[in-house]
């Protein structure tokens, strides 16, 4: 049985590079990186380069915007260790496609399941979206309820939980 890791943090707090340096640890080879981010503009392109950059020929991507429960399933064979980048990108593509919140959550308790179940390690990455100010409009703030209550989901299921603070991480469960 694998293992099941949930990094959880505020924007630029650390985690994706704690999360990569995870996944390296866990697997020398056949490391899987999940990409959910759409990089629908120039800013987005450039974050996207940027994280390719910092990954060597030891990864391969699979980019999925919306089905990582199957994508992680079908690669679980392929993969010495998968990382998903990350669970907020994933929320907003649901969120953006007009899923109801019933479904995303159906999608997320399928993803998380499936996490906590395979035979490879598994990590995760996703923004702390509640410690901020209460945001000023309504689609905002059924983000951020959604996305919060995902993250307490998949942090229910993983065995590791992990915060991230000003490059800091620090263990919660």
């Amino acid at each position: 049985m694998g293992s099941f890791t949930f990094i959880t943090g505020g924007c630029r707090s650390g985690k994706s590079s704690h999360a990569q340096s995870l996944a390296e640890s866990l697997s020398s080879d056949r490391r899987l990186y999940v990409a959910t981010m759409q990089p629908l503009d120039s800013e987005m392109e450039k974050r996207v380069a940027d994280h390719q950059a910092q990954r060597d020929a030891s990864w391969y991507t699979v980019e999925e915007p919306y089905d990582i429960a199957r994508v992680i399933e079908e690669e679980q064979t392929r993969a010495g260790v998968i990382l998903v980048d990350c669970m907020t990108l994933w929320v907003t593509n649901l969120l953006l496609a007009e899923q109801s919140e019933e479904d995303i959550f159906a999608k997320v308790e399928a993803f998380a399941d499936s996490a906590a179940g395979l035979s490879v390690p598994v990590v995760t990455v996703s923004n702390e979206v509640g410690m901020g100010i209460v945001p000023d409009n309504a689609m905002s703030r059924a983000f951020r309820d959604i996305q919060g209550a995902a993250n307490q989901r998949i942090a229910e299921r993983a065995q590791s939980v992990i915060f991230t603070v000003s490059g800091i991480p620090m263990k919660i469960k």
